[in-house]
C-alpha cells in the first residue's frame, strides 16, 4: 500500500454540551472561522489510490473516482459554469448512477491562495477541516429549497445529495482532497450535528470527530482530467449502503515545492430516482 501521513483537523463537541455552530464566513483579520467549538488535530494515513481507483463506488466506499474530461474548461464566471459546465456534469452524474433526475443547486470555485486569510463566497479556499456537507434534516431542506414545486413526491422516493468534485487549471497536487472510506466510520461515534450560520439563514453539516477505524483515500495528482463523486446524502438507510462521505483537503507531504497552488470546482446536486 501507497500511503502518506498527514495532520487532519477534526471535530470535539462543545464543552459546555451545547449545540455546536460555526459561522460560515472567516474573520478578515485572522481568516478564523467564530464557532464554539474546537478543532482538534490528528496525523493520520492516507492511501493514494492512484492506480486502484475502481476500487470505489458511490454505494460501496461512498465516493467514485472518474476519468471524464469536461468540455467546458475556462470557469470564468458563474454565468458561464452554469450556461456551459451544468448541463454536461448533470449528464455525468446521471449516467453515473442511473438516476432519473439531477438538479444542481450551487457550486463553489476554490483557488488556495496562502496570502488571502478570509473566506468569503468571492474567495473560497480549500476547506482545511473534516467534514460531511450535510445532515439529513438539512437535505430534505434542500429538496423543499430548490424543487419546491415537486417536493413532496420527490421526497417519497430514493433522493441523494452528490457533490462532483474536480482540478481545474492544474493537476491537484497542492492540498489535494481526502475522502473517508464510508465502511470505516460509525454515525453514532464519529458524527455530531453542527448549524451552518449564513448571513441569511442556518444549515447544517455534520462535524467529524477522530477514530482511528477510519480509512482514509486519495489519489495524488488528480488532473483537470479526472474527477470525484463524493456522496453526501442518500435516503437509503438500510444499513449496508453508503449514505455519506467525510472529506477533507490536506497537505499533502510529497508535493513538489513549486507546484502551483490548488484550484478546483465542486457542484452540489440533488439527485432524483424514480
Amino acid at each position: 500500500m501507497v500511503a502518506v501521513s498527514a495532520k487532519f483537523l477534526f471535530f470535539s463537541s462543545p464543552a459546555d454540551g451545547s449545540k455546536a455552530w460555526q459561522n460560515i464566513n472567516s474573520d478578515p483579520g485572522t481568516g478564523i472561522r467564530q464557532r464554539n467549538w474546537v478543532p482538534v488535530p490528528h496525523t493520520i494515513e492516507v492511501e493514494d489510490l492512484r492506480g486502484k481507483e475502481d476500487a470505489t463506488s458511490l454505494d460501496t466506499t461512498g465516493f467514485r473516482f472518474f476519468r471524464h474530461p469536461a468540455k467546458h474548461t475556462s470557469f470564468a464566471s458563474d454565468e458561464e459554469i452554469q450556461r456551459e459546465y451544468y448541463p454536461e456534469s448533470i449528464d455525468l452524474i446521471k449516467k453515473a448512477t442511473g438516476a432519473s433526475r439531477a438538479v444542481i443547486f450551487d457550486h463553489t470555485v476554490r483557488r488556495r491562495r496562502p496570502e488571502i486569510l478570509e473566506d468569503t463566497p468571492d474567495k473560497r479556499q480549500p476547506v482545511q477541516m473534516v467534514h460531511v456537507d450535510q445532515t439529513p434534516k438539512s437535505a430534505e431542506d434542500r429538496v423543499r429549497r430548490h424543487v419546491p414545486e415537486d417536493a413532496e413526491e420527490l421526497l417519497k422516493k430514493r433522493y441523494q445529495i452528490i457533490n462532483l468534485w474536480r482540478p481545474i487549471g492544474n493537476p491537484a497536487l497542492d492540498w489535494p482532497l481526502a475522502l473517508c472510506d464510508y465502511r470505516s466510520t460509525d454515525q453514532q461515534r464519529d458524527l455530531e450535528p453542527m448549524t451552518l450560520r449564513y448571513p441569511d439563514r442556518h444549515g447544517e453539516t455534520f462535524g467529524v470527530k477522530f477514530s482511528p477505524a477510519q480509512r482514509w483515500k486519495y489519489v495524488s495528482g488528480m488532473t483537470p482530467e479526472e474527477g470525484v463523486l463524493i456522496k453526501c446524502f442518500d435516503s437509503v438507510q438500510d444499513g449496508a449502503t453508503a449514505t455519506l462521505t467525510p472529506h477533507t483537503a490536506f497537505e499533502d507531504p510529497t508535493t513538489p515545492p513549486n507546484a502551483p497552488k490548488r484550484e478546483s470546482i465542486e457542484l452540489r446536486a440533488l439527485v432524483f430516482y424514480d
